[in-house]
Parts: structure tokens; C-alpha cells; sequence
């Protein structure tokens, strides 16, 4: 008797052992929930707190119902995220073919995208390979928990015929809540997943309290097809020529959608393709688009915009709420409103975009959410010089965007070249107003009674600029959102660059690239360089004047909206047939410096 009781302090001991093994290699699953699509993961997904028995490198696997996940973010526990906002780091699959990671984790947090139907229910395997060097090694232990997760309940998701989409989080920064103000963005699809994009794309937008799902309206366009496949076939040699694909076939798209984002918040919206018995939806705004190219007329709900027959360029503007007191030009030559890109290279006579009579080339694109006009080709007689005009307009609101460029093909020499230029009949403006940078405030100036061809000069990068009627009550303000000069072959050669306003049986203001024609020796002519390139981008806003002690609030309210756009950032899942590791081709033979790297746990 005494012999055997001599045994269970050695089976008390081993029991103990054993327990102590087996809590050492269990993986804790703490919590784990299926989530709506918010700004940080603006997808639907699961997210897991997961506890190690010890810090250790890791690899980790997510099947949910028995599929396994292409990829799972993995994040250490004090990387919080701010569910309001757009994730802050990301590693994209290639981040894992070329860098192991070599964290310690003990309490990771894993999301993974999976697209639930409310109220049904989900098993989830969750892997996690406990490795004792980064690169791993073949007896490194696996620990796996499964858990089963009802989804919630009560609020619809979209329809699942559409069997992919991506999301979109879309910010405001101004502190300027935004209603019904035109986003777009640039995706790529598979052409297995793209049938019809036109067709089959839809919109949708997720309500941050509710998470409830609406439709907006959306316009597809200017797409792009790269239909060619990597030639994965062995060298003569028959040697393989890669592991993996370099590429896929690619087919790229604009997608441009209505947006409703409140003040310093973000918005998640998602885009729904893949459906190829999708039936076209068609969506209606204030914006129309009426006439031939290059004359159309354009009405938006708060503008008309009338474009010159011969050029394209803006020829007429009317405020709806002011249809007797329309505002053109038609005073000089081609009589438009909008007149460069321009050079003046004499003997040969000055021309502008605004003299092309047609563009060689002309492109409108046209729907609900935007309209865009573009013009593009040689200056009239000047084939050393390519310049390009585009207009956006936008439903239901008093601006357009104007971009204009030139490029200088072949060394020219000229006593001007100028962009940025509107013009005016003199007598439908009373005033002109800027913000002049070197004495810190407004300028306010009678342009009714100045002195014919006297110049009023501002800075290049002036904010903005504007011309108004104070007794008609209506103005016309030009708000600089962009504005670049470069070279190729040479940096940019300009003489003096500044911005203008003249009058005369017109008032107009304009850029001077390099303008010896209005300097005290305009007969001097300086060349523009080959590959040298200028571009612009304005704001062209019409007003109502509200407050006559403050006849200029409107462009000063608008530009802090317009020069703080909407932020967009895209987010899309890791599709099943992205490789697991990455080949790059480089340019020389040699070390890519990642052989033999160290990485160390940190």
C-alpha cells in the first residue's frame, strides 16, 4: 500500500506538467465580432483580439466557413486605431513577399474582409504560426482557435448580385460641411470582374450612426483597357522565366459620385461590380449638356455657360438668378471670354487657344455627376507650341474648373506668352478686387474710370481675383488652385511672371509668363525653351453680390471651400489570385538589398 501511494505525488506532478504544457500552446481568442463598414475598415469584416501564450514572430491565417482569407491585417495591440478616421498604416501584399515581419506579438489584432448577410452565421478558424526565426522554419508550431459568430441583424446590406466592391472613405478639412458636392476616383478592375463598368457599377453610401446603405448618384467613364498577359513561358533554355505573374490584365476606370460628408468628418462609400446581368440605372441631375462640340451650352442648376462655336472656349456665363445681366466679351478677335494658353512670336501674328478654329482635337464627356470639355493641339500656326484647355462643370453649384497647359515642343522666341486670361466688355464691370500677398490685404479698384492700358499688377501665385458690377449686384471671380511651371530639356526661362489686369474697350486680367511686350523695351524678344511646360488650374465662379459693404465675402467664403477638397482614399480586398511572394525587375544586375537581411525582433 505504501508502495503505490508512492506514485501519486509523480502523477500529481505530471498532471500538472501537463495542464501547464497545454495552457502554454493554446492560442486565447478574446474577442471576435463581425463589423460594418466604418472610415478606418471601411469594409464589411471580422475582427479578432487574440492572446499568445508568449511574445513571439508570428504568421497568421484566417478561413472563414472553411475559406480561407488571401490576406488578414495583423496589427500590434498598441497601434489603436481611430474608427473615425482612415487607416493610417497598411502593408500591401508585397510587403509580405519581400520583408518578413520580425514583431513580437502577444496580444495581436486581426481584421479580415467578409462580406456577412445579416443574421446568419459564421465559422471562423483563426491560425496563428508560432515561428522561432522570421523566415520560419519547418517545425515552428501552429495554434488554431475556431469560433462561430452570429452577424448583425436589422440592417440590409447590398444586394448580393453584385459580387465585388471597393471602398472608399471620403474626408472633409475644412470645417466646411459638404452636401452634394462631386468626388472622383481612379480604380482598376480584372476584366473577368468588368463586363460593362458603365452598366454595372453602383454606388452606395454608409451611414455612420445608422449604417444603413443609399444610393447616390454615379458616372463612369474614361476607361482604359491593358488587355496583354506576362508571358510566363521558360527561356530557350527552358529554364522558368519567374515564379509569378509581373502583371494582369487591367482595366481602369473614373468613377465620379455625389457626396454628403459632414463638417471634420469621414464617409465611407462603396463601389459595387461584378454583376453582369446588372440592368443600367440611369440618374438624373440639373446638369445638361446641350449642341454640337466645340459649341455646346451647358446649364448646371445655378449657371448657364455658353461655349464659342469656333474654339470651345467660354463665350457667355449666366447667373440664374440674374438672367438679364449675362456676361461676354466679343469686343476683340475671337470676342470669348476665356482666351490662353497665347504666345506672340512676330512676324507670325499673336494667337490663342481661344483663336483655333477648330481644335485639332476635342473630347466631352458627359453625365449627372460631370460634364468635362476637353481641347488640345498645336497654337494656330505655331506648331512649336501644344497647349490644352479643359473645363468640369458640376451639377447645382455658381463655379466650373478650368485647366489650362502648354508645352513648348521646339525652342521659340517671343515678346509674349501668357495663360490664365478672362476677358470682359468694360462696361459690364464696375470694380476689380485681390488679395495683394506683399501689403497683406484686399485691393479694391474702380475699374470703370481707369486710364486705358494702365496695368495692375499682382503676384503670380495671387489667390484669387475678381471682377464685379456693384450696381447690377453680380460678380465674376477667378480662385487659383493650382499653378506650375517646369522644364525638361532647360529649367523654365521667364522674364518677370506676374498677373495683370488692363482695360481698355475690354478690362481683362491675365498671366505673363515672359511678357516683354507690356515692359519698358517691348521689342526685345526672349525665347521659351524646349520641354518647358506651364499649367494652371482655376476656380471661375459667377456671385450674387448679398452685402454691398462686402462685395467680394462670396469668393473669400468658396475659395476656403474649394482649396480644401474632399480627401479620398481607396481601400480594396486582396484578390485570390495576387501571389504570395514578389519578383521585381530591375534595371542593372545586382543586390536589391533585402538578400541576407537581418531583421531582428522589434
Amino acid at each position: 500500500m505504501k508502495q503505490k501511494l508512492s506514485f501519486l505525488p509523480l502523477l500529481f506532478a505530471l498532471i500538472i506538467l501537463g495542464s501547464k504544457i497545454q495552457a502554454k500552446e493554446t492560442l486565447i481568442v478574446k474577442h471576435v465580432e463581425l463589423g460594418y463598414p466604418c472610415p478606418a475598415i471601411p469594409f464589411y469584416h471580422f475582427s479578432a483580439d487574440l492572446e499568445l501564450p508568449e511574445p513571439s514572430i508570428i504568421e497568421v491565417q484566417a478561413a472563414v466557413n472553411g475559406k480561407i482569407l488571401r490576406a488578414t491585417d495583423l496589427h500590434r495591440a498598441k497601434d489603436a486605431m481611430e474608427l473615425n478616421h482612415p487607416p493610417l498604416s497598411h502593408r500591401p501584399p508585397s510587403g509580405y513577399g519581400l520583408s518578413q515581419d520580425g514583431t513580437l506579438y502577444k496580444t495581436p489584432h486581426l481584421v479580415g474582409w467578409v462580406r456577412w448577410e445579416p443574421g446568419k452565421s459564421y465559422t471562423i478558424k483563426l491560425s496563428v504560426r508560432i515561428k522561432k526565426s522570421v523566415k520560419g522554419l519547418a517545425d515552428d508550431t501552429w495554434l488554431s482557435s475556431t469560433v462561430t459568430v452570429k452577424a448583425p441583424e436589422g440592417v440590409a446590406v447590398f444586394d448580393p448580385a453584385w459580387k465585388n466592391y471597393k471602398a472608399v472613405v471620403v474626408s472633409e478639412t475644412a470645417g466646411i460641411g459638404r452636401k452634394s458636392e462631386a468626388v472622383e476616383v481612379l480604380l482598376p478592375f480584372y476584366p473577368d470582374e468588368a463586363f460593362d463598368l458603365k452598366r454595372e457599377i453602383r454606388v452606395v453610401a454608409v451611414d455612420p450612426q445608422t449604417h444603413a446603405l443609399s444610393g447616390v448618384p454615379c458616372q463612369v467613364y474614361d476607361l482604359e483597357k491593358f488587355m496583354l498577359e506576362d508571358d510566363m513561358a521558360p527561356d530557350e533554355n527552358g529554364k522558368p522565366t519567374r515564379e509569378v505573374p509581373l502583371w494582369y490584365p487591367t482595366i481602369s476606370a473614373r468613377v465620379a459620385f455625389i457626396a454628403d460628408v459632414p463638417a471634420n468628418s469621414s464617409k465611407v462609400y462603396l463601389v459595387y461590380y461584378n454583376n453582369d446581368k446588372a440592368m443600367s440605372k440611369v440618374y438624373s441631375s440639373q446638369l445638361k449638356v446641350q449642341g454640337e462640340m466645340p459649341g455646346i451650352s451647358v446649364e448646371n442648376g445655378v449657371l448657364s455657360i455658353v461655349l464659342h462655336p469656333n474654339s470651345g472656349h467660354v463665350d457667355q456665363l449666366t447667373l440664374d438668378e440674374k438672367p438679364e445681366f449675362p456676361l461676354f466679351h466679343r469686343m476683340e478677335t475671337n470676342g470669348a471670354i476665356h482666351w490662353n494658353p497665347g504666345i506672340y512670336s512676330p512676324p507670325r501674328p499673336w494667337t490663342h487657344t481661344a483663336d483655333w478654329k477648330p481644335p485639332q482635337h476635342i473630347n466631352l464627356i458627359s453625365g449627372p455627376v460631370t460634364a468635362v470639355v476637353e481641347l488640345w493641339g498645336n497654337l494656330r500656326d505655331i506648331p512649336e507650341v501644344d497647349a490644352s484647355v479643359r473645363y468640369e462643370f458640376f451639377p447645382n453649384v455658381p463655379y466650373f474648373f478650368s485647366s489650362t497647359s502648354m508645352r513648348i515642343n521646339k525652342s521659340i522666341n517671343c515678346i509674349a506668352l501668357r495663360n490664365g486670361e478672362i476677358v470682359f466688355k468694360r462696361e459690364l464691370m464696375t470694380h476689380a478686387a485681390w488679395y495683394d500677398v506683399i501689403r497683406d490685404r484686399v485691393i479694391t479698384y474702380n475699374v470703370a474710370d481707369m486710364p486705358d492700358l494702365t496695368d495692375l499688377k499682382m503676384e503670380a501665385d495671387v489667390p484669387w481675383i475678381t471682377f464685379y458690377n456693384s450696381e447690377e449686384g453680380i460678380g465674376f471671380a477667378g480662385i487659383q488652385l493650382d499653378y506650375t511651371n517646369a522644364g525638361l530639356e532647360s529649367r523654365e526661362r521667364l522674364l518677370n511672371p506676374y498677373m495683370y489686369i488692363t482695360g481698355g474697350p475690354w478690362i481683362y486680367w491675365a498671366r505673363a509668363l515672359s511678357l516683354p511686350f507690356l515692359s519698358s523695351n517691348m521689342q526685345q524678344m526672349v525665347p521659351a525653351m524646349k520641354g518647358n511646360f506651364f499649367t494652371e488650374k482655376w476656380a471661375y465662379l459667377v456671385y450674387k453680390i448679398e452685402d454691398a459693404e462686402n462685395p467680394y465675402q462670396p469668393v473669400l467664403e468658396w475659395r476656403k471651400r474649394l482649396t480644401s477638397p474632399l480627401r479620398v482614399h481607396l481601400v480594396e480586398e486582396v484578390d485570390d489570385r495576387v501571389s504570395k511572394s514578389v519578383q521585381e525587375i530591375f534595371i542593372d544586375e545586382g543586390r536589391s538589398g533585402w538578400e541576407e537581411r537581418e531583421t531582428g525582433k522589434h
